[in-house]
């Protein structure tokens, strides 16, 4: 299962990453979106896959029993998760701002945006 994932993180940092070398804005943030997938991914996958076991502490136990699974990634993962979907709702009003200004959603023509 860990193998498959890292196939999927890989594809999705190379797949964000040439988005993000797109000449479109919408491209370039589509490529954000996939980097973040990615990234989530990886910390999942780095705090390891633990199922059907909960960090519950037993009455008299220090520890809970092994295996179980980490909440600390969990909660960066959400935490993540929030921060993006606030991120990519900020691009998509800046993109849309940013189109109906220009005219274009070129990043190359939107370099000289001198308006007189």
């Amino acid at each position: 299962m860990v193998v498959v994932l890292a196939f999927v993180i890989g594809a999705l940092y190379a797949s964000g990453m040439y988005m993000m070398m797109r000449r479109s804005i919408v491209k370039l943030i589509a490529g954000l979106v996939l980097l973040g997938y990615a990234s989530n991914l990886l910390i999942f996958t780095v705090a390891r896959l633990t199922r059907a076991q909960p960090p519950l502490i037993p009455e008299n136990a220090i520890m809970p029993p092994e295996p179980y699974a980490d909440p600390v990634p969990q909660a960066l993962i959400l935490t993540a998760i929030v921060i993006g979907f606030g991120l990519q709702a900020f691009a998509l009003v800046l993109i849309k701002r940013a189109y109906q200004t220009v005219g274009t959603d070129d990043l190359d023509k939107m370099k000289s945006t001198d308006i007189t």
